[in-house]
């Protein structure tokens, strides 16, 4: 039968590792509890993500290992007195209180029409490298002179640092566990790009579109965050955050179809992410993204003293640590002036490889630790097949692992095997950019899910997430963040390489 490892919470009280087998009713997980507790069956009240378990049934409980169950009574033999407080449950708890109780993370204030900022603001907080960056910034400052002769210079922050600083405050107030109300944040974000603060017939603030305010948000970061470890990081990629961690490189072949006397051309170009246009064709990322990488252009032919039609192939130079996708959902149709949304169902991976969107000389560099990670897909294999026969292994069984740096060693915020695992996806509902709803959905723990609904932060389970691929009016995957797949290796493997030859040899023989 199923069972599961959970923790109880009663009062101050936390029991770790309770065994809930969800083949017995729940009348016997309450005699356990009251073994443990001395809280007799009748007064407990037992609770599991604010659902009320049942007297004979465990039906519509997403129960798994390392849940949290909250229970609630009193032994009989307590003397009865006035409370002092009101009793307060679940239901009646503010957002705040109850991610405080469920030790869930707390969300963002929607202030009219913002959700597509909330939206973005929550996916970048995946980011462990930017998130600890913008918490430590410090604005520039700009000399604005002085009115007086001898008087100290004024000093300025700029309106880019003005606004880190916004987002900073955002996320120290979530991680103090506090709903952020970003009322500078959106003020700053509206005056810094006017074209978001437009305006309805009644004066209220539109909807915008979420990928237009990521892109302005990481322009305006690659400005304002500066690179870390530098002097590990290739030149080319070492301006800022964003560029070390962010931006790859295309290799791009340039034919001219219309003369085959004109050579082929080759060129480099930056970017910050990878585009999926959705056709009848594409059912899956990957094909979208195979589609992208060569494309017909027309431009000046100097050859032929004209425009002409030329066939451009891209491949991947250079990977970054963090690769932002979007699906290319909408579309301007000049007769309703709206941006349409295509509502076709795309299915994307929980783990994506890019190695053969690359260039055969960053495929050769990518080679040697890709056949690593063969070991460590065996080893969760089998922890999964042990987890579902009911016998999860415990901690001192697992073998012991270290992690690998996932950058090159001379390009620091690089991706160096061409695996990444999703991180966080920004998700659309409604039928048109400029209206319906935007959520953040991200990473939180093993085999589970956040959908940051602005400030409604509810746990979904991972399967939830591939709901995300579109088909109807449900929420639709616009943009997906990918962020590097760590490679977990053995302990006694990399002993076992730090081996002289020598040695090595001599136990073989």
């Amino acid at each position: 039968m199923p069972a599961y490892n959970v923790k109880v919470k009663w009062g101050k009280e936390l029991y770790p590792d309770i065994e809930l087998n969800t083949g017995e009713p729940p009348m016997v997980f309450k005699a356990q509890l009251f073994a443990l507790t001395g809280v007799q069956p009748h007064r407990q009240k037992i609770m599991l993500k604010g659902a009320t378990i049942k007297e004979d049934t465990w039906d519509g409980l997403k129960i798994k290992d390392g849940v949290m169950v909250l229970m609630m009574g009193s032994k009989e033999e307590d003397v009865p007195v006035e409370p002092t407080e009101k009793p307060s449950f679940i239901e009646d708890m503010t957002e705040a209180e109850r991610n405080s109780v469920l030790e869930l993370p707390v969300g963002i204030k929607n202030l009219g029409n913002t959700c597509y900022l909330n939206a973005v603001i929550q996916c970048l907080k995946t980011v462990p490298e930017l998130h600890n960056a913008i918490k430590n910034f410090k604005p520039k400052k700009s000399d604005s002179g002085s009115s007086e002769a001898g008087a100290a210079p004024l000093v300025e922050v700029e309106s880019g640092s003005l606004l880190t600083l916004a987002i900073q405050s955002c996320y120290r107030t979530m991680d103090g566990g506090k709903t952020a109300v970003p009322l500078v944040l959106v003020n700053l974000f509206r005056s810094t790009f006017p074209r978001f603060a437009e305006q309805g017939e009644q004066g209220m603030y539109m909807q915008q579109d979420a990928s237009e305010c990521w892109t302005e948000l990481m322009r305006l970061l690659m400005q304002e965050i500066s690179p870390i470890n530098k002097e590990k990081t290739h030149k080319n990629f070492s301006s800022s955050l964003i560029d070390q961690f962010f931006c790859g490189e295309y290799s791009c072949e340039w034919k001219c179809v219309e003369s085959e006397k004109e050579e082929v051309t080759t060129t480099t170009d930056k970017f910050q992410q990878l585009m999926c246009h959705i056709n009848q064709d594409v059912k899956y990322l990957h094909t979208g993204l195979v589609a992208r990488m060569q494309e017909q252009i027309t431009k000046r032919s100097a050859v032929l003293d004209r425009d002409a039609v030329y066939t451009k192939k891209s491949k991947i130079s250079r990977l970054p640590a963090y690769l932002p996708v979007e699906m290319v959902r909408f579309f301007y149709k000049e007769k309703e002036a709206v941006n349409a949304k295509i509502l076709k169902d795309v299915k994307f991976p929980m783990v994506l490889d890019v190695f053969d969107l690359c260039t055969p000389e960053l495929q050769k560099k990518l080679t040697p630790i890709r056949s690593k990670y063969k070991d460590m897909d065996e080893r969760q294999v089998e922890e999964e097949r042990a987890r579902k026969r009911g016998k999860p292994l415990q901690t001192e069984d697992k073998p012991k692992t270290r992690s690998l740096p996932y950058s090159f060693e001379d390009d620091y915020g690089s991706n160096n095997s061409g695996f990444y695992q999703l991180e966080a996806v920004l998700t659309h509902q409604g039928r048109s950019s400029s209206s319906g709803h935007y959520v953040g959905w991200v990473r939180w723990r093993a085999g589970e899910w956040l959908k940051c609904d602005d400030d409604d932060v509810t746990p979904v389970a991972e399967e939830d997430i591939f709901k995300l691929s579109g088909g109807g009016d449900w929420h639709c995957a616009y943009i997906l963040l990918y962020g590097p797949r760590i490679l977990e290796i053995l302990e006694e493997e990399e002993e076992e390489g730090k081996k002289p030859a020598e040695e090595t040899k001599m136990e073989t023989e």
